[in-house]
């Protein structure tokens, strides 16, 4: 049911954007827990990639005093991937285009960051 929730939810955010290309919401240690990805995307890789990476970051914001971690943008030549915390035992990772409107998906991303934790509470 609850998996059921949480995907609905990344449905909801892909269809907010044609730039948004895939979504999944990862445990903090790596577990898909939902996702809406291509049929060419692993989902283990993504699950630990975003795991790390916010880890990652999480130690970077740290040691750089840059405060609280709030989320990790990388650009390469074929597109973005955002990932932002959805509470305490979630991340939102989400897979767009290169020409992007980025303004635009970190709202949306702050939004089903916001209806994630919700459902997760």
């Amino acid at each position: 049911m609850r998996e059921e929730m949480l995907t609905t939810t990344l449905n909801e955010l892909n269809g907010t954007s044609a730039d948004i290309e895939a979504s999944g919401i990862i445990s903090t240690d790596g577990l898909m827990m939902a996702s809406v990805l291509p049929a060419n995307l692993d989902e283990d890789r993504v699950g630990a990639m975003s795991a790390a990476m916010l880890s990652l970051g999480d130690r970077t914001a740290q040691e750089l005093a840059r405060g609280e971690l709030e989320q990790v943008l990388i650009k390469g030549d074929k597109g973005y991937v955002l990932m932002t915390y959805a509470g305490d035992e979630a991340v939102l990772t989400v897979l767009a285009k290169p020409n992007a409107k980025l303004g635009l998906i970190f709202l949306d991303v702050k939004r089903a960051a916001e209806n994630i934790l919700e459902l997760l509470s």
